[in-house]
């Protein structure tokens, strides 16, 4: 059998007693857990000098990992990927900043970890690449000579044309992901957006089963929305109840219903806005002063890029004005928490609450509104809110889906969903989680791998049928910026 290797920037296993990981970490390492395999990817780690991959086994995946140098870190991470692709990817052109030896750093380190990973490849091994740091990593490894199957998931939403050509090398890029046999994101929308790249720019064609023929390549683009596996949840939610600090927030929520949040300290997750939309709830309708508490869990993330320093900034300050404004003696309206839980605590911090609070301005998929619902008592459920624009609105119409941008309808709908009738909360808890089964983790693994065989056995016997009728039409195309050039000759054309 094929062995899998999951290729990501970072390599971060979920283990019990740890805080939370992203929902990427979490989604790869359950679907490495069922098939084994290799994760390769950075440790984390800044080093002096960056080495050969460390092993590391735990029982069915091993783990091979690289340290980063300080100007790998600053300009593949910390720069193109974080400070151009992230913002732009999540319609922040505002944010954006774009730097010509950042770019040159990303392809720098892209190529110097496929040339890592290439001496640890066997010929029948399936790649899977996953996120916005690695989209030349495909490429890269061709220019190696890997003609293993390779695909590629975004976790990330990916954007319209006219917001991705902000990036100035965007046309590279485009290129680069069309040497993956397989591109995937989370939705259709997403999916139609990169298919609208290619075709407007015309750059190829596209069949109606989602095969684009681009740059001399056949590849498939779909969508492959990530799933949970809600019944773990569930079970999780139910065992962890009795956690100290699940314990705490029920005895000092004192009978108050409970709105919970938890997301990482981004822009992209609309804080502000959800703040603000909760002191509407409690301006425009008194009654509920002092009987909710909004309590928002967000641990720090990339805390050493000053955009996130003023994110920080800013949402205390929102938290602590609208306080002062409604605060009772024996009362707090939101409860402000800037750290990490074991994952485990918070699905049972989910099933003590009333209302999920799940509204980001731009999000891929969103693996915190279908954990919410899982994590709910099936006899009393709680309800969610979720913004439109998070790829799980196509997947929970059980939810009261809303405009991030829009305060008035965010609190409408928080008011709506405390004041659910039980009748109502069990049958859209119940069609969401029929819907969460059907369309699990495995689910999300399994459609994609079963295509990338698919589709990777197909070029290949198109590419050698190519090569013998004409071997002209098959030139490789390197990557137009070859790192090693000075930077006054990076982006000529």
């Amino acid at each position: 059998m094929s062995r899998l290797i999951v290729v990501s920037n970072r390599v971060a296993p979920t283990q019990e007693g740890r805080p939370a990981a992203g929902g990427l970490a979490i989604g790869v390492l359950d679907a490495l857990k069922e098939t084994g395999g290799l994760w390769f990817g950075w440790s984390g780690e800044i080093v002096t000098q960056s080495d050969g991959p460390a092993i590391e086994k735990q029982g069915n995946v091993t783990y091979a990992t690289v340290g980063l140098t300080r100007r790998d870190y600053d300009q593949y991470y910390r720069g193109f990927s974080n400070a151009t692709l992230w913002p732009t990817f999540h319609y922040r052109t505002d944010l954006s900043r774009y730097d010509r030896q950042e770019y040159a750093g990303y392809l720098r380190v892209n190529i110097a970890l496929a040339t890592q990973l290439k001496a640890l490849l066997r010929p029948d091994d399936i790649i899977w690449v996953h996120d916005y740091h690695l989209l030349p990593f495909g490429r890269a490894l061709r220019d190696l000579g890997v003609t293993n199957p390779i695909g590629f998931f975004l976790h990330i939403p990916f954007p319209v044309p006219e917001m991705l050509r902000a990036v100035p090398p965007h046309a590279e890029l485009v290129h680069a992901m069309c040497s993956y046999d397989v591109l995937g994101f989370q939705t259709q929308t997403d999916s139609q957006a990169f298919i609208d790249y290619i075709e407007r720019g015309g750059f190829g064609s596209v069949s109606s089963e989602g095969m684009v023929h681009a740059f001399g390549r056949l590849l498939k683009v779909g969508a492959y929305p990530i799933g949970i596996y809600p019944d773990a949840v569930a079970k999780a939610a139910e065992q962890f109840s009795d956690r100290k600090s699940v314990a705490e927030l029920r005895e000092a929520a004192g009978g108050r219903k409970l709105i919970m949040s938890v997301d990482r300290l981004d822009y992209s997750k609309g804080l502000v806005e959800r703040f603000q939309a909760f002191e509407r709830l409690l301006a425009d309708v008194p009654h509920w002063q002092g009987k909710v508490s909004l309590v928002q869990i967000a641990p720090p993330t990339r805390s050493d890029v000053q955009t996130y320093q003023r994110i920080r900034q800013t949402l205390e300050g929102e938290a602590g004005r609208i306080n002062g404004r409604f605060a009772q003696l024996d009362w707090t309206p939101i409860q402000y928490l800037n750290r990490k839980y074991e994952r485990n605590v918070l699905m049972a911090l989910f099933r003590l609450s009333q209302v999920g609070y799940v509204t980001p301005l731009r999000d891929g998929m969103n693996l915190v509104a279908k954990e919410y619902v899982a994590s709910q008592d099936p006899a009393d459920p709680g309800v969610l809110v979720l913004s439109q624009f998070a790829g799980a609105a196509e997947q929970l119409p059980g939810a009261l889906v809303v405009n991030p941008f829009d305060l008035s309808q965010m609190a409408d709908a928080l008011a709506c969903a405390l004041s659910m009738p039980l009748n109502e909360r069990k049958a859209r808890h119940a069609d969401m989680m029929a819907r969460l089964r059907a369309n699990d983790l495995s689910t999300w693994r399994d459609a994609f791998l079963d295509d990338l065989r698919h589709v990777a056995a197909a070029a290949s016997v198109t590419r050698r049928a190519v090569e013998l009728a004409d071997k002209s039409l098959d030139v490789p195309i390197p990557f137009r910026y070859p790192v090693n050039r000075p930077a006054r000759e990076l982006h000529r054309s």
